[in-house]
């Protein structure tokens, strides 16, 4: 997928039969670490070599050369591009999996995918709290530490050794997404002339599907527009224009100024 993958797992000390410590049951948290992470390994694994369009011999690229029909591929491809047609229609274009030159890239939905399943992966092997970091897009669960809440830096898309802001994740999100220019370059694709002027967008909601679509959406979207799919999807955004200038949703400003306050 062209992106590095980060995973901060706390595996309990014992997984199996819960009275089991030592016995029968029991399986070694080294054990169980390995176990996890090669679960994670082989979900990115499988969707990168199925959806890569930097792999020639994966299934979206021989539709992506004319050597498959999209009728002809498997239930998971068919699937995952018709989820990508639904955002479609939901965020009214903005998000889209067809390229201007005609190519089917589903790059944008299924990292996130990847997440959400590397996620499960852990949670079924009986890790309570961990993060799992794409590429900047953050899935979390339970907590880094008691009583704790996981903190999420943004990074200045202006110097990427200073960060933007860090948010302490509220509500029920418990995913975070950012799509932007100042590492891939204009790799978002557009209606039409870029009108926001924005570098930058971080998207908080409480799947990693939703944060990442939207994500990119308000990259691509004017402000006024956003409300069109905002008011569909509970979600947070904070964007970045070239000037270093912050645009936020409401209850994000609140968040911040509750912060600040405090």
């Amino acid at each position: 997928m062209g992106t590095m993958v980060s995973l901060s797992v706390e595996m309990p000390d014992a997984i199996g039969d819960p009275g089991a410590v030592d016995g029968p049951g029991a399986v070694d948290n080294a054990d169980a670490w390995d176990a996890a992470r090669a679960s994670v390994h082989d979900v990115f694994r499988a969707l990168d070599e199925r959806f890569s369009l930097y792999r020639e011999d994966s299934e979206l690229s021989r539709v992506a050369i004319g050597d498959l029909d999209l009728t002809q591929t498997s239930n998971e491809l068919r699937e995952t591009y018709e989820l990508a047609v639904r955002w479609r229609s939901a965020t009214a274009g903005a998000f889209t999996p067809d390229r201007p030159d005609g190519v089917l890239d589903l790059n944008g939905i299924v990292k996130a995918i990847a997440i959400d399943r590397a996620g499960r992966a852990l949670s079924d092997a009986g890790a309570e709290n961990w993060c799992v970091n794409a590429g900047g897009d953050i899935l979390y669960r339970g907590s880094p530490e008691p009583g704790t809440r996981w903190v999420t830096g943004i990074t200045d898309p202006a110097d990427h050794t200073k960060l933007l802001t860090s948010i302490e994740l509220f509500g029920d999100y418990v995913a975070v997404a950012t799509s932007g220019y100042s590492e891939r370059g204009l790799h978002v694709w557009h209606r039409g002339p870029i009108r926001n002027g924005f570098v930058q967008v971080t998207a908080m909601a409480a799947d990693i599907i939703t944060a990442d679509v939207l994500a990119t959406a308000a990259l691509a979207t004017p402000p006024d527009e956003w409300n069109a799919f905002l008011a569909e999807h509970p979600v947070d955004i904070l964007a970045v224009d070239a000037t270093g200038a912050l645009t936020v949703t409401p209850r994000l400003l609140d968040y911040f100024a509750a912060a600040a306050a405090g």
